[in-house]
């Protein structure tokens, strides 16, 4: 049942960024012509999901789109095959899988990898984003014929499984991991990213940065929530790097966040810096609402180090001049596994 060399050998490889590539499109431009003749329900599903859930921009539904294409380019997908031994798997098993819901499609990793595995995904959607994963697994299986992709979908409660790989909070993991305890699984809490700032950053990289804290509203886990500036750092110039995405306050929910927090903080007669579209505030702690970013000054970068490595099971990823590049952070590749935790180690 080892299908994986049927695929590079059947040259299926570049299907997946083909199909996701043309669904960006649909998404960026309403394109109403494409070549898998899905056009018309693919847009109808954008138009739900963005009436479902606000945050689902066409914009960011693109954005996730185009990531997922440049995830699955064919030269990283065999790189990423070969890394593993799919004759391991001698029967297929029921992986219950417990999406998130706070960026677009941010469970395709999971499907995806179980799928390959050769195993049989059982998604129970977050009510968030039921829509679009649905929509683009139904294209895969039609175009590679792999019964992975025939996803069962549930919307209440997990059937019978033999594992599960469940994404939360640090509140429902504990419910995870009562309920799910029995099975081997993988079960995810709360992680957010931060950024350290030396003061020889471009002033390219630190518009970059931008990118790494509002893509997607600041929703992800890939975010960053905090930043570390060098005692010395100027912080208009990160004000000014950012700057570009001050049209992001139009959007009603994130301004309402942000009307929220400057009031509440300027109440409370909190140390803020305000630009008129995001609030920084002063703090030791690394997750920060909507429209906020944390911000806390440091002496000797090696200290910094060594005090983020004893946080990093909080952490995602750490923007800077040594670890994932400025603007990189929405781009992680298929062995950026979440948590930290090989998916595929697990499944095989």
């Amino acid at each position: 049942m080892n299908h994986i060399t049927e695929i590079i050998e059947k040259e299926q490889l570049s299907k997946f960024s083909e199909i996701l590539n043309e669904l960006a499109e649909i998404a960026d431009t309403e394109n109403t012509a494409d070549s898998f003749g899905t056009n018309s329900s693919f847009n109808d599903t954008i138009n739900s999901s963005t009436v479902l859930n606000p945050w689902f921009t066409r914009q960011n539904i693109t954005q996730a789109l185009q990531g997922l294409s440049y995830m699955l380019r064919p030269e990283a997908l065999e790189k990423w095959l070969k890394s593993y031994d799919f004759t391991q798997v001698e029967a297929p098993k029921r992986v219950g899988l417990i999406l998130a819901g706070n960026i677009p499609m941010v469970g395709f990793h999971d499907i995806f990898s179980v799928a390959i595995a050769g195993h049989k995904p059982v998604a129970k959607l977050s009510s968030q984003d039921k829509l679009l994963l649905p929509a683009v697994f139904k294209l895969f299986y039609a175009a590679t014929g792999i019964e992975g992709f025939d996803v069962e979908w549930i919307e209440e409660r997990l059937p019978a499984v033999d594992a599960v790989i469940a994404t939360g909070s640090n509140n429902t993991s504990r419910y995870f991991e009562y309920y799910f305890g029995k099975y081997p699984n993988i079960i995810r809490k709360n992680r957010t990213s931060v950024a350290i700032l030396t003061g020889n950053e471009s002033e390219a990289e630190l518009k970059a940065l931008g990118a790494d804290i509002f893509s997607f509203f600041g929703l992800g886990c890939r975010n960053v929530s905090k930043i570390y500036v060098h005692r010395d750092f100027d912080i208009d110039r990160f004000f000014k790097g950012i700057y570009d995405y001050h049209d992001i306050v139009n959007h009603h929910k994130y301004a309402n966040n942000y009307d929220y927090f400057r009031a509440l903080w300027m109440m409370n007669q909190e140390d803020l810096l305000d630009n008129g579209f995001m609030i920084l505030r002063p703090a030791t702690s690394l997750a920060s609402p909507i429209a906020t970013i944390f911000y806390e000054r440091y002496d000797d970068l090696g200290d910094l180090k060594k005090q983020l490595e004893k946080q990093r099971e909080e952490i995602q990823c750490i923007v800077s001049l040594d670890d994932v590049p400025f603007g990189e952070s929405q781009h992680p590749e298929l062995w950026d596994y979440a948590d930290g935790v090989d998916t595929m180690e697990f499944l095989l």
